[in-house]
């Protein structure tokens, strides 16, 4: 018999992982799928940030460090934060976590109480809706559509305010759309969070360095906002370190104590070899993994000629982070092949099943209009990929 509690029965399962799973079950099956569903960079972690994890388990750093991480680690994020976005935190301020999704949801758990709103601008990240379920909060959608780039704007921000409203959680660079705020967009909604002191803002930056076309700005950066501001960040994306699960948060004092005492419940401090690592990583200079970023920068191109050309897919051109999301509200309510697509799961489906690419449908993103690719591929795959989406769209029977 099972008993799960009230709040595990409001969750879903990460579709990510549900589309990624499916992935390798086929090809245990011995079918030849591409999979452009999971958020991971392909690279393999830089040489100066291994050689840091090898120094550190042999000078037996493999004690627990403190709940909110080891304290050069937590000055090397202040310097960090300082030197790249100009913000001026305390090593009190920061809280080290296993990976940036435990540090949103240590801000969630802090203050957010049963019935408070969250507003998330849809597409948002697949977890956010899940998080906010969690700690008893209700979310609070801003559509927005590709035309828009798929942000919000300080308007819709505003009409959406209520007296329950208490967080805006929001990622820039964008996960799944690629999107990200400029400078003038994030001001106009600072200027509007201003005037709601409940209000906390939780800025989700993991994909910080990987933004092709413009300056990175933080909300926080906005001197009417940093004290309600959560910046959250970690090594996963920029470093390749997906696996060795270091994120952080930089937040007001008030705010990283509670984070400190829910983490200190929940998990105590982070892998202790990994935060050392992690100083390495901060420390060097970001040109040395540019590589990186440039790589990306050309698979972006390729996937977004490649994508243009296939029937049905409206594309527009992301400028940051290693997704498109392409709206294929085309095909809602026809049949492909005899299978009626409903929604852009259904579509994504579809692609599995048929073309043998795996990519996640937009519903568990807030958007039922749109499918994630994720271009954290070789080139070969992403070619061969959109060859074979391209051939079965123009081939297929379509009702």
């Amino acid at each position: 018999m099972t008993q799960y509690s009230d709040r595990l029965n409001r969750m879903s399962f990460s579709q990510t992982f549900v589309m990624s799973n499916k992935v390798r079950e086929m090809k245990a099956r011995g079918i030849d799928v591409i999979s452009l569903t999971l958020g991971e960079p392909d690279f393999d972690v830089p040489k100066n940030i291994k050689e840091a994890a090898f120094a550190a388990i042999n000078n037996n750093f493999s004690h627990y460090s403190p709940v909110p991480g080891f304290l050069d680690l937590r000055e090397a994020i202040c310097e960090k934060l300082n030197r790249d976005n100009h913000l001026t935190y305390l090593p009190s301020q920061i809280c080290v976590s296993n990976g940036a999704k435990q540090s949103i949801l240590n801000v969630l758990c802090s203050i957010i109480n049963e019935g408070d709103e969250v507003i998330l601008p849809a597409p948002y990240w697949v977890s956010y809706d899940e998080m906010v379920k969690m700690v008893g909060g209700k979310s609070v959608f801003i559509e927005t559509s590709i035309e828009e780039d798929f942000k919000m704007t300080a308007e819709a921000l505003e009409k959406t305010i209520t007296p329950k409203t208490k967080a805006l959680l929001y990622s820039s660079p964008c996960n799944p759309s690629g999107s990200f705020y400029k400078h003038d967009e994030l001001e106009k909604i600072a200027n509007v969070i201003a005037k709601y002191p409940q209000i906390t803002v939780i800025s989700d930056e993991i994909y910080e360095y990987i933004n092709y076309d413009g300056k990175h700005t933080s909300i926080a950066e906005f001197p009417q906002v940093y004290e309600q501001t959560a910046v959250i960040n970690g090594m996963s994306k920029a470093f390749a370190m997906t696996g060795w699960r270091i994120g952080y948060s930089a937040c007001p004092q008030w705010l990283a104590v509670g984070c400190e005492k829910i983490q200190g419940q929940m998990t105590s401090g982070a892998n202790s070899m990994a935060q050392k690592a992690a100083i390495t990583a901060l420390k060097t200079d970001y040109s040395e993994y540019q590589y990186m970023i440039d790589e990306f920068k050309k698979r972006r191109d390729l996937v977004y000629n490649l994508m243009k050309e296939i029937p049905g897919f409206k594309v527009n051109y992301p400028e940051s982070a290693f997704y498109f999301f392409p709206d294929i509200s085309y095909y809602l309510g026809k049949s492909i092949n005899g299978k009626i697509i409903n929604d852009a799961d259904d579509f994504a489906m579809f692609l599995l099943d048929e073309a043998h690419v795996g990519t996640v449908g937009g519903v568990s993103f807030g958007n039922s209009n749109c499918v994630r690719f994720s271009y954290a591929a070789s080139e070969k795959d992403l070619t061969e990929a959109m060859k074979r989406i391209k051939y079965g769209l123009e081939n297929c029977e379509l009702h």
